[in-house]
Formats: structure tokens, C-alpha cells, sequence
């Protein structure tokens, strides 16, 4: 099959999929097919064929076009009729964790399609924001599989997990010249299971891509060291009064909170448990720090501590490295700080702010970070947190009354 003829379907016409994930994939020599349901997106990306991708870098800006791109609806029976094309050989998806299981019914009408036209192998990389998000949409897509179509699949469809790593903030459209126009930081990592992926005909080379058999290593990076100190950035920043993420990081006692949870704590047991190198790990750390600084970003403290009871989940990007840090008797006193500031944030507009404010005021403090950490009341882990919240009270408080 000549290489001009590759395409892929990519779940996901918003900014991320517009920005990050479908112009490597155009790189690389593939024709993105967009699947969305915002029909104005999808008339936009056939009548226009191309958009600018605005790199957001703190001293120079870069425009890269984007061209080879068309888009279906992704409730339509063209999106269907695509995974039948030979040519396609590769599906990747940037919707949001909650899309997935709706879009695994497309996925699987597709797949059954596929089998029927006899189109061969495919793989499919779901890149979602959250751990094992690929096997997470395996799962929901054999759900809707006949046992026919679920033996088929086993030997022709790898599905991939991965770890991505990309600032896309909301863009203004006055900065762009298109509708279509989307800002994105220059930094990226895009790092999939090797082991899991088909032989396809061309073999998958994506550019930009790393191939690894150790994912697990680099899913905890970036969760427990850019969405950790993002997170911890967002819930100190919003108690002292900060709007964006480049103002709250240039905070001094902010930065040095940020630094030492990704450094002496987290980073400190992912070391341990990844043999990271101890001086590229640092070198990682002050690179995700200058990556929060980005003034042109424009990134809004909401947008990255919006739904705290998701980033207190045990495993994610808080209570993970805390977790870890524990078993390795490593300090937390930063995270603790971190994720005492996630029980203080307190915003109308979102619900899981609002719900975690009332389990505060309903079972008091103490209770509700025994029950939302799993550290028990009175032990080390817990009287941290809860000596955090109580200094950190004073902090919110005197914003309230300034």
C-alpha cells in the first residue's frame, strides 16, 4: 500500500485532537479522518482542508499548517463505512474518559464492518488523560462485540495503551484565522506499549512517537509529575488568589511547594521504584515547572483543578505519589500541602467542588480526608493533610476578607 494512501480515524475534532495528536498523525503520512459530533467543526474541516496549529512557546512563535483532513459525523454511518477502508490502519481517540464508552459502540460497528470487508489488522490508541485508558475502551468495545466479531478482533486489533503529554489550553479564536485555529505548547511526549500493538501493512511509524515495553514507568511520570504539579499549582494558586497557572507557579512559596512534591517526594519514589536517573529527573522537574510559567498559555487555575474529587481519587495524580512516596518512607509534607489545598477549593460552577465542600461541612475535616485519602484519622499521612488544611485556612480566609 503506498505510503499517500495511509489514513487514520481520529475520535475527537476538539483541541487536543485538532492540535496534539491529529498533525502528528499527518506528519507521519497519514489523511486524518476527524470523527466528532459537532457538526459545524466537521462542515469546517471538509470546506476547508486545512487549519494552523499556533506553537506557544515563551520566545518565539511558530505557526504549522495542517493539511490532508477531512471529517464525519461520528453518529453517521460514514464514520462505519471508514473502518472498512483498507487504507485505514490506525484509530486514535481524544474525547475525554467519560466519551469512551459511548463511543465504543461506533467503535465496534465499525470493527464488525472491518471483518466483513476483510480490511486487515488495525490498532487503536485511545489518548485520554488517564491511566489504561486504551484498555479501558477495549473493554467497553467487546461489550458491544458478537462473539464472532470478539474472536476476530483478538487476532486483528491491537489496542494500545499510552502516555501524553501536551498543554492545550482553551484558544482565543482572535488569535487565530480560522475557526479551526488551535494554540498548543511546543513541548510534547506521545509514549505507547510497544507489546501491544498489530503488525499492519505498512507497519504503524509515527513520528513523534516513543515505543516502549515499559509504559507503567512513564504513565506514572507524567501523572505523578506534570498532572501532580499542575494540580498542586491550581489549589495553591486559587487559595491565594492567583487566575492563571503561569501567575501561581511565579508565586515563590508556590514554586517551592511545587518543587519539592515532584522532586524530594513523588519523584523521589518514582526514582526508587523506576531507576530514573537522579540529574535527568531534576532536569524533568524544571522543565515541567518552566512549562507551567508559559505566560502565553493563558491557563486558567479552573480549568486545570476543575473536578477535585477526580484528582483526589486514590491512584491519580495526588494520592498517587503520596501513596508511593509512603511505601518507600519517603516525606510528603509538599503533597500534603497539595492535596490539603484540593479540600479548600471552592468553586459555584463545579459540581465535584460543590459536593466536596459538603462532605467537608457534613462529616467535618477530619472524617472527609480519612474517608476521600484512605489515610486513617490520627495516623502520620492524615494529621499532615490536616495541619496543611488548617494553615492553609488562614491563607484562604485572608483573601476572602482582602
Amino acid at each position: 500500500m503506498p505510503a499517500q494512501e495511509r489514513k487514520a480515524i481520529h475520535f475527537g475534532a476538539g483541541n487536543i485532537g485538532r492540535g496534539f495528536i491529529g498533525p502528528l498523525l499527518v506528519d507521519s503520512g497519514y489523511h486524518v479522518i476527524f470523527a466528532d459530533v459537532n457538526k459545524d467543526i466537521i462542515q469546517k474541516l471538509n470546506e476547508q482542508d486545512s487549519y494552523e496549529v499556533l506553537i506557544l512557546d515563551e520566545e518565539s512563535e511558530e505557526r504549522a499548517n495542517v493539511s490532508d483532513v477531512s471529517g464525519v459525523v461520528s453518529t453517521s454511518d460514514d464514520i462505519v463505512r471508514a473502518f472498512a477502508d483498507p487504507a485505514v490502519d490506525l484509530v486514535t481517540t481524544a474525547v475525554g474518559p467519560t466519551v469512551l464508552e459511548k463511543i465504543a459502540v461506533t467503535i465496534a460497528q465499525g470493527l464488525h464492518a472491518r471483518r466483513e470487508a476483510d480490511a486487515g489488522a488495525l490498532n487503536i490508541i485511545a489518548c485520554e488523560n488517564m491511566i489504561n485508558q486504551t484498555s479501558t475502551l477495549r473493554e467497553h468495545v467487546f461489550q458491544n462485540l458478537t462473539d464472532e466479531d470478539k474472536a476476530w478482533v483478538e487476532e486483528h486489533i491491537g489496542f494500545a495503551n499510552c502516555s501524553v503529554d501536551r498543554i492545550v489550553p482553551p484558544f482565543d479564536p482572535k488569535d487565530g484565522s480560522t475557526p479551526l485555529d488551535v494554540g498548543v505548547e511546543g513541548f510534547y511526549e506521545w509514549v505507547v506499549d510497544e507489546k501491544a500493538l498489530q503488525r499492519t501493512r505498512p507497519d504503524v511509524k509515527l513520528k513523534g512517537i516513543r515505543l516502549t515495553t515499559d509504559l507503567q514507568a512513564y504513565i506514572e511520570r507524567k501523572l505523578f509529575t506534570l498532572n501532580c504539579g499542575h494540580a498542586i499549582t491550581a489549589y495553591l494558586g486559587f487559595l491565594k488568589g492567583h487566575s492563571t497557572i503561569d501567575e501561581a507557579i511565579r508565586d515563590e512559596e508556590i514554586r517551592e511547594t511545587v518543587r519539592g512534591a515532584l522532586f524530594n517526594e513523588g519523584g523521589a519514589a518514582l526514582r526508587e521504584k523506576h531507576n530514573f536517573d537522579e540529574q535527568e529527573y531534576a532536569q524533568y522537574v524544571e522543565k515541567t515547572i518552566a512549562r507551567f510559567a508559559n505566560p502565553r498559555l493563558k491557563d486558567e487555575i479552573v480549568r486545570v483543578g476543575r473536578e477535585p474529587l477526580r484528582k483526589l481519587a486514590k491512584g491519580d495524580r495526588l494520592l498517587g505519589p503520596a501513596y508511593m512516596a509512603r511505601e518507600y518512607k519517603l516525606p510528603i509534607d509538599n503533597l500534603a500541602k497539595g492535596i490539603a489545598a484540593a479540600f479548600l477549593y471552592e468553586v459555584s460552577d463545579d459540581k465535584q467542588s460543590v459536593d466536596l465542600q459538603k462532605k467537608v461541612q457534613e462529616q467535618g475535616i477530619e472524617k472527609a480526608i480519612a474517608e476521600i485519602t484512605g489515610f486513617s484519622e490520627g495516623n502520620d499521612e492524615h494529621s499532615k493533610i490536616l495541619d496543611a488544611y488548617h494553615d492553609l485556612q488562614k491563607i484562604d480566609k485572608k483573601q476572602r476578607s482582602s
